[in-house]
């Protein structure tokens, strides 16, 4: 009997034992498969580089000058970037204007920061001009635009920035032409695009009086502005000497000063593509900036192409962005309107367009994914 007990007590040990050694062994194996053949965390830690690079990123500086009657084109301008910040850039919106429509732009950029929270703030900065010819700066073809050639000055703690006229809609993120920065060798201090395509209905090889940059000259409605590049340049010591000597033979103000600037040291100068300052001149008589590929990245609507029916594309696009409540569905308030409004006749029978597809390019992918 004591024997028999004996082996049974034998018996339950080995079990035992031999249960923990399958534990363990189990235990292990299933170690080995973690760190060996399993699902490999590692993948966590770009993750977390990613998200800090995101939460460190700078601030993107888009400067805006408003005299007159611009400030709901402002306004428009300003919706338009914040509607394209599709990688959600941190946008500061830097407004120089007068008095009579600082609490307009103010009390509708406010209202805008609280339905889109955390993607933008702005500044309102009263206008000026060098003391000893301020009327005349101020007076310089349209009100207020030779505002940009002060900026290094007037901005110190910003290194670099983005200018865009009031007439100016994003139809791509602000990502896109921010990218050119990059491209900047280490002379290069700013970034525009040409005035013209064609030889044979350029204005500044036909027409200008003065200097000018390349064969067909730079438009100055968008405009990329190393700050601190251009401090070191001393940039408003070469512009106040060409104003003096140029002024009497400049029809376009601050775009011939520029044009004049970049003449005597194109070194300095950066060409972006046409599609980042489309313009009524890029269609209205032939096209003659290809935009096929890659889309309209931002549309300038000068000499008041956005309120004319001159050329229908320019205002249906202002109106839409015009319409479209922040805040709300994008492709259901705003996508699908403008695709509409972009294929009836009166688009379709004008030369720009022919354009409409490339005017929704950007739009198409960004907001229908």
């Amino acid at each position: 009997m004591c024997n028999w007990k004996l082996n049974l007590q034998i018996y339950v040990y080995k079990m035992r034992h031999l249960h923990m050694c399958f534990l363990c062994m189990t235990a292990l194996l299933t170690l080995f498969y973690i760190f060996n053949e399993g699902p490999r965390w590692d993948y966590l830690e770009p993750l977390k580089q990613t998200n800090k690079i995101n939460n460190e990123k700078g601030i993107i500086h888009i400067v805006v000058v408003t005299c007159g009657q611009r400030s709901q084109e402002t306004l428009i301008m300003i919706k338009s970037a914040i509607l394209f910040n599709y990688y959600q850039e941190y946008l500061r919106f830097i407004i120089f204007t007068e008095d009579p429509l600082t609490d307009t732009l103010k009390e509708k950029l406010s209202d805008w920061s609280e339905i889109v929270p955390q993607t933008f703030d702005f500044q309102l900065l009263p206008l000026k001009f060098p003391n000893q010819s301020e009327s005349e700066w101020k007076t310089l073809f349209k009100p207020c635009a030779a505002q940009r050639l002060f900026l290094p000055l007037l901005l110190t703690e910003v290194d670099s920035l983005l200018y865009v006229d009031t007439d100016i809609l994003f139809l791509s993120p602000v990502t896109d032409i921010w990218k050119f920065f990059g491209k900047f060798n280490e002379s290069q201090i700013a970034a525009l695009a040409p005035e013209h395509e064609n030889e044979n209905i350029g204005w500044y090889n036909r027409f200008a009086r003065h200097p000018f940059y390349g064969r067909l000259g730079v438009n100055s409605g968008v405009m990329l502005m190393n700050l601190t590049r251009m401090r070191n340049f001393n940039w408003e010591q070469h512009v106040l000497p060409i104003y003096k000597e140029y002024k009497l033979r400049i029809t376009w103000g601050d775009q011939d000063i520029i044009n004049i600037l970049f003449y005597y040291h194109p070194d300095k100068l950066h060409i972006m593509p046409c599609e980042y300052n489309y313009r009524p001149d890029h269609c209205m008589y032939m096209s003659i900036c290809n935009t096929s590929h890659s889309g309209i990245k931002l549309l300038h609507g000068n000499r008041g192409y956005f309120h004319l029916n001159k050329q229908p594309l320019f205002k249906i696009i202002y109106s839409a962005i015009e319409s479209y409540q922040l805040g709300t569905n994008v492709y259901t308030n705003f996508l699908m309107p403008l695709r509409a409004s972009l294929s009836g006749q009166a688009v379709n029978e004008s030369t720009c367009g022919k354009i409409a597809r490339d005017s929704l390019l950007v739009a198409n992918f960004i907001f229908e994914n």
